[in-house]
């Protein structure tokens, strides 16, 4: 069982299931990652219905440890993007299959 699901992967479904040519999958994919990076950062949130939610938080500056030397170093603020997912989703992942 593979675990990464690449962009080829995605433009290769998008080919199989609906019949755009390759450039055409690929084009709507880029244009699709696009839209939500855009988004993210104008608005710092993106909710899709039904999926989840992204949203962006800035973590403030801390001193951290190397575990294996034990040496402390400075980590710099910087922001995540954080996904919280859906209702529907956690119930569609939590399903039993009887």
């Amino acid at each position: 069982m593979r675990i990464n699901l690449t962009k080829k992967d995605l433009v290769n479904l998008i080919y199989m299931q609906i019949g755009f040519s390759k450039q055409i999958s690929e084009n709507l994919i880029d244009d699709f990652f696009q839209t939500i990076i855009q988004n993210l950062s104008k608005e710092k949130s993106l909710k899709l219905s039904k999926f989840g939610t992204f949203s962006i938080r800035q973590k403030k500056s801390r001193i951290g440890r190397n575990p294996k030397t034990k040496k402390e170093a400075m980590i710099s603020e910087r922001n995540v993007v954080l996904f919280k997912p859906s209702k529907e989703f956690k119930d569609f992942v939590n399903l039993k299959n009887d």
